[in-house]
């Protein structure tokens, strides 16, 4: 079992930046291929980055490609979503998710799920 808990959210004006992280306990993270996904009201999760079990591959999202920087820290136990130009079309609620498979933009990939952060931009 992994716990997965994410912080680093807010309220940022557009073209501001914030880092997310994914603490995780119950197991090393280094084991797991790791993503961020995100949703905003009345939308599906939107798959964001996700980055390799030794962080040497790394994929995003459309929309985030350019902007947003995933890593992680193995020895720390921890990942994060370093989010640059922020737009206020990235307001959402953003989930950390763990996958014990190759890295994947589904939802389905993942089996263990933080409780989300909210990360609010403004115009």
């Amino acid at each position: 079992q992994v716990q997965l808990v994410e912080s680093g959210g807010g309220l940022v004006q557009a073209g501001g930046s914030l880092r997310l992280s994914c603490a995780a306990s119950g197991r090393t993270l280094s084991g797991y291929s790791m993503g961020w996904f995100r949703q905003a009201p009345g939308k599906e999760r939107e798959f964001a980055a996700a980055i390799s079990r030794g962080g040497g591959m790394d994929e995003y999202g459309d929309s985030v490609k350019g902007r947003f920087t995933i890593s992680r820290d193995n020895t720390k136990n921890t990942v994060y979503l370093q989010m640059n130009n922020l737009r206020p079309e990235d307001t959402a609620v953003y989930y950390c998710a763990a996958s014990s498979l190759v890295f994947s933009h589904s939802t389905a990939s993942y089996k263990y799920w933080g409780q989300g952060t909210q990360v609010t931009v403004s115009s």
